[in-house]
């Protein structure tokens, strides 16, 4: 399948642009896949180039369907039915202002793994859905593609990568033997040219100090894709008799509102003691006491010691 999406992507490009292998550059096509074997007859090779051909001209900006679309039509995730799904998060303007975009494949995990808000909600329907006859090994696996406009290098794309993984554990996966998690990150800050006549290119680079809203964004952006593409995915019958099940909206968005945090009652407040003529003197508190000269409040940055009155500089 992907070699036949490979030369078919490659064939559509030269007809775009004669001149590539001498005016413009050679062509690599970079082809992720998911196993979609329990419901699709993968043997029958029903990607054909008239399909990717398709797919490039009828590509567009908008809106991203989600569910059981595209390469998500065969997808399971935590034995339910899974797919495309997509998120975003846009960073405050304090914090940069940046946006960061995730868009997910999701095909992988066991029901009793999948969690919504933290709460176990497979572990909730497993008795109900036990009857199901259901994939033995986690052999499917995900493709997540993380895109931001905040300038970041290569090796802060690899960091950035990890906590979309941290992410796709939120929401159920182990990373179990045999799931091949695909995670591909990208930046579009800085564009190098391809060839110039130049010495030395600029690139801006964000502080390291700066990446966790950034940390934060991705696995929370990714956590929110997944569950996106489940819940926009509907009950599909496969090939085999196989079948998978809708993920249970009405009664998922029942037990998150019901379990959702609610504010403690405060307890009742004691009357202070009674005033010491002459209390005893003490030390300053810890949230009191200025921060030492080798060390800021943060740990990354020296924080100079106020000066005593008098002294010289």
């Amino acid at each position: 399948m992907w070699l036949a999406v490979s030369d078919a992507a490659i064939q559509w490009m030269i007809e775009q642009f004669p001149g590539i292998g001498e005016e413009h550059d050679v062509l690599i096509p970079l082809v992720g896949e998911c196993d979609d074997s329990w419901l699709n007859d993968v043997a029958g090779r029903h990607v054909k180039a008239e399909n990717v051909r398709e797919a490039l001209e009828t590509a567009s900006s908008g809106p991203v369907a989600e569910g059981s679309v595209g390469g998500g039509t065969g997808m399971i995730c935590l034995d339910f039915k899974g797919g495309i799904g997509t998120s975003s998060r846009k960073l405050s303007p304090a914090l940069g202002g940046y946006t960061v975009g995730v868009l997910v494949m999701s095909n992988f995990g066991h029901m009793r793994d999948l969690r919504i808000a933290g709460l176990p909600i497979g572990a909730l329907f497993e008795t109900r859905y036990k009857h199901l006859h259901k994939r033995a090994a986690s052999y499917g696996s995900i493709i997540a593609v993380f895109a931001t406009d905040a300038p970041l290098s290569s090796h802060q794309l690899g960091r950035i990568s990890k906590r979309v993984a941290m992410g796709i554990g939120r929401a159920g996966s182990i990373a179990a033997h045999g799931s091949g998690e695909i995670i591909l990150a990208f930046s579009t800050a800085n564009k190098i040219p391809r060839t110039t006549q130049k010495m030395i290119y600029h690139m801006k680079i964000l502080l390291d100090q700066r990446l966790n809203p950034l940390y934060e964004a991705a696995i929370e952006a990714t956590e929110e894709a997944i569950l996106n593409s489940l819940c926009m995915a509907r009950e599909m019958d496969g090939v085999n008799g196989n079948f998978a099940p809708a993920l249970p909206l009405d009664e998922v968005k029942d037990i998150v509102e019901r379990s959702a945090l609610r504010p403690r009652p405060r307890p009742a407040v004691k009357p202070p003691p009674a005033a010491r003529s002459t209390p005893p003197p003490e030390g300053p508190r810890v949230s009191e006491a200025p921060p030492s000269a080798a060390r800021g409040a943060e740990g990354m940055m020296t924080v100079p010691l106020p000066k005593e009155p008098g002294t010289g500089s």
